[in-house]
């Protein structure tokens, strides 16, 4: 069964956001994003949905969350800069179907760690876009294989 690992969508910019970079929200076409995966993910049946305590990893999940009547549930594992160990245990602790939405250097490193594990990519982007998803597939304990969604085409 798989596991979702969701790029958070659009926010501000990191350069002109004042304050502590936790807080920073999506912007208009961030929220098209959440609400476009949230349509796409809804109709998959997520079990839970983890969030990256940042506001915009939150806010990425809050549509999916409303259409499922799911909460979501924040673990600093998912944060910034959480190291591989920690980014891997929450993917080994997740139960299938579920929602997990983090960060571009969480991800890449999480999946690349996965490969060196054994686990099969057919295409690895060059660059994670905001909004993209991994979905991550588990048989018998382990990640066998893995697929990149494009992130939604939004206005």
């Amino acid at each position: 069964m798989p596991i979702y690992f969701v790029r958070h969508a659009k926010a501000g910019s990191r350069s002109a956001w004042i304050g502590d970079d936790r807080d920073r929200p999506l912007v208009d076409n961030g929220w098209e994003q959440a609400h476009a995966l949230a349509t796409r993910l809804s109709a998959l049946n997520p079990s839970v949905l983890w969030s990256s305590p940042y506001l915009r990893c939150q806010q990425t999940l809050q549509p999916l969350g409303e259409l499922c009547g799911l909460e979501v549930v924040v673990d600093s594992r998912l944060e910034e800069e959480s190291p591989l160990e920690k980014s891997l245990a929450i993917l080994d602790d997740a139960p299938d179907n579920a929602v997990l939405c983090s960060h571009g250097d969480v991800i890449p490193d999480a999946v690349n760690g996965l490969i060196r594990r054994g686990m099969d990519v057919a295409d690895i982007p060059r660059a994670l876009k905001k909004g993209s998803v991994f979905v991550l597939h588990r048989e018998n304990g382990l990640f066998v294989r893995a697929e990149y969604w494009e992130a939604p085409k939004t206005k």
